[in-house]
C-alpha cells in the first residue's frame, strides 16, 4: 500500500503534474509483469508501451501502470465490457504521491467557508445519517485516450482505460451544504482531500464547483461503490462524485468543503484542466472561472469504445463477427452508435443493450460479416440525445483533454 512513510522520495516536479514515463518499480505489496500484458495501442509513445506493465495493487486486479509516484494505472479493455465496472477493475488516478490510509473512525469533513452562514465538522456516521442518494456514473480522467493524440502532449500517455462506471451512494452534496446553510452570495464550492504533495512546491490537489453544479441532484458526497465502501484507492472513506462531469471534479478522501464568494484561484483551476474557449461542442459551462482565452473542462464529451473483437484480432470471413462496445457522454444520453466499415464513407446503426442511467455506459453491439480476406478497418462513434457526435479528427489542444475521434480497429480477416 502507498502510504506517506513509503513515499519519502518524489519523482520530481514533471511526475506531481502529471508528465513523465512510468517508473518500473512495483507498488508496495504488488505484483508486476510484462509477460501478460494486454496489447497496447501502436499510437502510443514508444516510452510508454516500453515501460508499461501490470501491476497488482492491494484490493484490484491487474492493471496497467503507468506511473507508480503518483499512481496512475489503467484499466485493461477487457475490464470495459459491461456497463458496470467492478471495484477490483477500476483506474486508480492520482496527482500527488502522500496518500494516507484513512481511519474511518476518525475521519472528519470539515464544511463552512465564508459563503456559509456557518462551519461544522462531522464524521461519517454522521454524513451516513443524512438521505442515501445513488446513481450511476462515468468516472473519467480528462486526459483518457492522451497518449493517442499526434503529435503527442505531455502528460500522462493514458490509452483508453482511464475510466469507469460504478454505482454510487452517499449524501447529496446539497443536503451537507444545508446543514450550514449558503450564503446567497456564495459563487462555488471548493473542495481538498487528505491526500498531499511529497514537496512543499508542489500546489496542493484543492478544486472547485460552481454552485449550480455542486446542488444538483445527482452530486454526492459517496461513500459506496458498487454497494461496497469505496476502495482505498477510489477515495475511502468519501469522495465527491459529480455526474457528467470529467474525474478532475471527483476529488478522493475529501477532508474539507468551503463555499466562496469569489473565484477560487488554486493552481489546479487557475492553471491546470483548462481548454480554450469554443474549442469544444459543451453545454455546461463554469463560468466564474472562464477567461477570454480558455475555460475550465467540464462536462465529458460524447464517445464511444470497441472492446472486442481486439485490434488486430483475426476473424473468419463470410461468418458473423460479434462486434460490442460501450458509449457514454455528459448525461444527455446515448441515441445511437453506429458501424463503419468502409472508412466513414457509409455507416450502420447498432443495437443498444441496458440503460443504466443517462451518465452510465450503454453498452453496444452489432453483427457483421466480413466479405474479402485481408486486412478490415471497423470504425464505431455515438451521438447522444441533443445531437453532438464524435469527431472524425482529433481536436489539437495542449493539454490533451476531449479526446472522442471516432475509434478504428484493424481486423485480420482469413
Amino acid at each position: 500500500m502507498i502510504t506517506r512513510r513509503g513515499l519519502l522520495e518524489a519523482a520530481g516536479g514533471a511526475l506531481a503534474f502529471g508528465g513523465g514515463a512510468a517508473l518500473t518499480a512495483p507498488a508496495r505489496g504488488a505484483e508486476s509483469t510484462n509477460s501478460s500484458l494486454p496489447s497496447l495501442s501502436p499510437l502510443l509513445p514508444a516510452g510508454t508501451r516500453a515501460e508499461a506493465v501490470l501491476d497488482t495493487l492491494p484490493g484490484k486486479k491487474p492493471l496497467i501502470k503507468l506511473t507508480y509516484r503518483p499512481p496512475n494505472y489503467e484499466s485493461p479493455l477487457a475490464y470495459l465490457r459491461t456497463a458496470i465496472t467492478p471495484n477490483g477493475e477500476f483506474f486508480v488516478r492520482y496527482h500527488l504521491a502522500d496518500i494516507p490510509e484513512v481511519d474511518a473512525g476518525t475521519w472528519k469533513l470539515n464544511i463552512g467557508g465564508e459563503g456559509a452562514n456557518g462551519n461544522l465538522q462531522i464524521g461519517l456516521d454522521d454524513l451516513k445519517k443524512l438521505p442515501a442518494f445513488e446513481v450511476v456514473a462515468v468516472c473519467q480522467c480528462a486526459g483518457n485516450r492522451r497518449g493517442l493524440f499526434e503529435p503527442h502532449v505531455p502528460g500522462v500517455q493514458w490509452g483508453p482505460g482511464a475510466m469507469g462506471c460504478a454505482r454510487w451512494k452517499g449524501a447529496r452534496l446539497k443536503d451537507v451544504l444545508d446543514l450550514v446553510g449558503l450564503k446567497k452570495e456564495a459563487l462555488e464550492v471548493v473542495f481538498d482531500g487528505a491526500d498531499g504533495p511529497v514537496l512543499d512546491k508542489t500546489p496542493d490537489f484543492v478544486k472547485s464547483l460552481p454552485v449550480w453544479k455542486a446542488i444538483e441532484e445527482t452530486t454526492l458526497v459517496a461513500y459506496e461503490m458498487n454497494g461496497e465502501p469505496l476502495p482505498h484507492w477510489n477515495g475511502f472513506p468519501a469522495r465527491i462524485v459529480a455526474p457528467g462531469w470529467t474525474a478532475t471534479y471527483w476529488v478522493k478522501h475529501v477532508i474539507s468543503i468551503t463555499a466562496v464568494t469569489r473565484p477560487f484561484d488554486g493552481f489546479w483551476m487557475k492553471t491546470a484542466y483548462r481548454i480554450p474557449v469554443g474549442k469544444f461542442p459543451l453545454v455546461a459551462r463554469f463560468i466564474s472561472q472562464e477567461t477570454a482565452a480558455n475555460t475550465p473542462i467540464t462536462e465529458i464529451v460524447v464517445n464511444s469504445l470497441i472492446t472486442n473483437p481486439a485490434d488486430g484480432a483475426r476473424v473468419k470471413a463470410g461468418r458473423k463477427t460479434a462486434i460490442s462496445g460501450i458509449a457514454w457522454d455528459g448525461g444527455y444520453g446515448i441515441r445511437s452508435v453506429e458501424i463503419s466499415a468502409d472508412n466513414g464513407k457509409s455507416w450502420t446503426e447498432a443495437s443498444l443493450g441496458e440503460d443504466p442511467g443517462k451518465f452510465a455506459f450503454r453498452p453496444w453491439s452489432y453483427e457483421y460479416i466480413p466479405k474479402w480476406r485481408g486486412k478490415l478497418l471497423l470504425a464505431a462513434r455515438a451521438a447522444n440525445k441533443i445531437g453532438q457526435i464524435q469527431t472524425q479528427e482529433l481536436i489539437p489542444n495542449p493539454p490533451g483533454y476531449n479526446n472522442n475521434v471516432a475509434q478504428t480497429v484493424a481486423l485480420h480477416v482469413t
